[in-house]
């Protein structure tokens, strides 16, 4: 094994006389390729969790509580003795929107529940049925993950572009070493091949 010495921080940047113009460039690339690789993740997380937030707060100021009615009994057999159960099954409901239509829909309730039986449910402003609004809390949080996930799929594309220039910078170096240990061979009076 090779003894290394310590790790230089800034090495691309320091004087040295064997450095290359490729080396200058090299450091300047990859500078670039994680500022912008930063920035695209900063810049796409941020805008996406914001259209993610103003999304779902424009959910909670349009979406309404409404009293709705089962139109049949719903299928099951009906939980007694006032035992929790959490199995929920879809039933039928009808429910009169803003605009004084009526509408049907299906929504989850308890098996065995009568008809005519009400049952909460969410509208938006024509009156379709819709889910439960998210609360601030977890519009915050959805938001967040949301934006996350998008910062860190956007980012992906500088950064694998940026690795594929290295490559190609990383081969036209190799390429310019083999070149040059050739001419220095020929020098020596050794063979090149």
């Amino acid at each position: 094994m090779a003894f290394r010495g310590p790790k230089v921080w800034l090495w691309r940047w320091r004087r040295n006389p064997l450095k290359r113009r490729a080396d200058m460039v090299e450091a300047w690339v990859v500078l670039g390729v994680w500022a912008l690789t930063v920035l695209v993740g900063m810049l796409a997380g941020w805008t996406t969790a914001g259209a993610v937030e103003r999304g779902l707060a424009r959910e909670r100021v349009e979406w309404r509580p409404l009293m709705a009615r089962l139109t049949e009994r719903a299928p099951g057999k009906a939980v007694t003795n006032g035992a929790a159960g959490g199995d929920q099954v879809w039933a039928k409901v009808g429910w009169t929107g803003p605009d004084g239509s009526t509408h049907n829909g299906q929504v989850r309730v308890g098996p065995g529940s009568a008809s005519g039986t009400p049952v909460m449910i969410w509208t938006d402003r024509q009156g379709r049925l819709v889910t439960k609004p998210a609360t601030a809390a977890q519009a915050g949080l959805r938001a967040s993950l949301v934006g996350g996930l998008a910062g860190v799929g956007a980012a992906t594309l500088p950064f694998v572009g940026g690795r594929v220039l290295l490559g190609r910078m990383e081969r036209r170096r190799v390429e310019q070493w083999d070149t040059d240990w050739a001419r220095f061979d020929a020098l020596w009076g050794r063979p090149t091949g």
